[in-house]
């Protein structure tokens, strides 16, 4: 099968902090602000978000972590962290876990939660 991921679907309490936070915070572009969803799109990616209410006796389950691919997770960090995005340190995976430091290819990460604690990485793909 091929195919592209191309929507991820948030259920969130408040829709406004949400779009607030992708939006302002993150620098998502609004393509959809439509009375019960908005859709927001990463600068240059195929893959939009959608938040969505979260239905009144629904309950956050399993929580995706949602990965975003920069050229360089140092600026990327630094400008999140400029708009108030509380991102970990640059980190990287050992066989203990999570270590602060920038790893070797594929293996240098800055991670956040949105505001309804969904879980967000930045990987730093290799330059060539």
């Amino acid at each position: 099968m091929e195919g592209a991921l191309e929507v991820v679907v948030l259920p969130v309490r408040d829709i406004e902090a949400s779009k607030r936070f992708y939006a302002e915070q993150l620098g998502f572009t609004v393509d959809i602000d439509e009375p019960g969803f908005v859709q927001l799109t990463p600068v240059g990616s195929g893959c939009s978000v959608q938040v969505k209410p979260l239905a009144e006796r629904q309950e956050f389950g399993v929580r995706p972590t949602l990965l975003l691919v920069v050229a360089d997770v140092d600026a990327a960090r630094a400008e999140l962290a400029g708009r108030g995005v509380a991102v970990s340190p640059v980190s990287h995976y050992e066989s203990t876990g999570v270590v602060e430091g920038r790893g070797g290819r594929w293996n240098s990460f800055v991670f956040f939660d949105d505001p309804d604690g969904y879980p967000w990485a930045i990987q730093e793909r290799p330059a060539e």
